[in-house]
């Protein structure tokens, strides 16, 4: 094989994209109304898996399509909100992991009482507006 045919094939694999699963916003929230229907726990992954993604890093360019973003968008909120819910349960540790991952972070505020010393006001968590955009996997 000569150079310029592997230079060739070098930049097909590396900068070609791959042909999108959904065409258009109907199949896509389709799919993703049918994840939801299916008993279990709902999980990003198992939702890009859903999807026909080979990884979560799908998920996050379809989110950057406008044509889409607000699909995934609600689909990850739905997915966020069930460990939200979770959160009143008494294993709460697997919820916290995922909802930090998911953007949310534990606050706690201080009140500093006149005598020096610091009196914890309130300790919960809060979600900050997460965006789901990571960099590549």
């Amino acid at each position: 094989m000569d150079l310029a045919y592997k230079l060739k094939r070098l930049w097909a694999f590396c900068f070609m994209a791959r042909p999108r699963i959904y065409d258009n916003p109907e199949e896509l929230e389709k799919a993703v109304d049918d994840y939801f229907e299916i008993q279990g726990n709902k999980t990003m992954t198992g939702l890009a898996l859903a999807l026909g993604f080979d990884s979560r890093q799908s998920l996050y360019d379809y989110q950057k399509n406008n044509e889409f973003s607000y699909i995934i968008n609600k689909a990850l909120l739905r997915i966020e909100n069930k460990y939200e819910q979770q959160l009143s349960g008494n294993n709460v540790a697997g919820s916290i992991f995922v909802l930090k991952n998911m953007g949310w972070k534990d606050k706690i505020e201080q009140d500093l009482n006149h005598n020096g010393g610091v009196q914890i006001v309130m300790n919960k968590v809060e979600s900050v507006k997460p965006s789901y955009e990571t960099k590549a996997e």
